[in-house]
């Protein structure tokens, strides 16, 4: 959209923004922000076991093959939003999501942000479509222990030179220092430009030990980053 400057499908998509409580029994199950309408799961929370969020991975061997090879009856392959779906729902553990999001074959490459509810528990798995190419485990973080961050690019290689939102992150991050980082500076470090950008719908906030969790639509006003 030229005339406000911002991403017309970017627009479209943030008045649709919901939470949903899914319960089995009259207990809940998980917690997750969607798209309404969407039925897989983006950003999803199931107390007391792990939290979940799916970053898209930008790769040569990208979604579309994996569409034309289910469209032409290949179908050995999960949609993405179906496998977390499927893991919010049925996997118990930090360990057996861990699991289910490393070794099934999928139609496009991801990165998956996986919290347990244990100090060391967290982990990004990046996957290509056929199984995990790196999983980056929180105790293997290099210089910084206590948190992983993760864009849309492999964290082992450099962000792409118009879209470096790893470093300002880092630098916002190590700023704020673990000993006073809580929901508020997390949501600062993530409205912070350009980190937050013309692209960004909302910000989900998550604990997994208490079951805390928010989610904020966001917007970016000028000037602002376009991603």
């Amino acid at each position: 959209d030229k005339a406000k400057k911002t991403w017309l499908v970017t627009e479209y998509l943030r008045p649709t923004i919901v939470n949903i409580r899914f319960k089995k029994s009259g207990q809940t199950v998980f917690m997750s922000t969607h798209f309404a309408g969407y039925v897989g799961i983006l950003t999803a929370l199931k107390p007391g076991r792990f939290s979940l969020t799916m970053n898209e991975r930008f790769n040569a061997d990208g979604g579309y093959i994996g569409v034309i090879e289910w469209i032409l009856g290949k179908r050995d392959a999960v949609w993405m939003g179906f496998l977390t779906r499927s893991v919010m729902e049925t996997a118990d553990s930090y360990a057996q999501a861990k699991q289910m999001l490393t070794s099934t074959k999928m139609l496009a490459p991801a990165y998956f942000i996986l919290g347990g509810n244990s100090t060391m528990q967290g982990c990004i798995i990046t996957r290509s479509r056929d199984d995990a190419i790196d999983v980056w485990e929180r105790s293997a973080a290099a210089n910084h222990t206590w948190y992983l961050l993760q864009t849309n690019y492999d964290h082992w290689k450099p962000p792409f030179v118009l879209d470096d939102r790893r470093t300002p992150g880092n630098k916002c991050m190590m700023a704020k220092g673990q000993a006073s980082m809580g929901f508020k500076e997390i949501f600062n470090v993530l409205s912070s430009i350009p980190v937050l950008n013309k692209l960004t719908t909302y910000t989900a906030l998550m604990r997994v030990d208490t079951g805390e969790y928010h989610s904020y639509r966001q917007t970016c006003k000028d000037p602002c980053a376009p991603w």
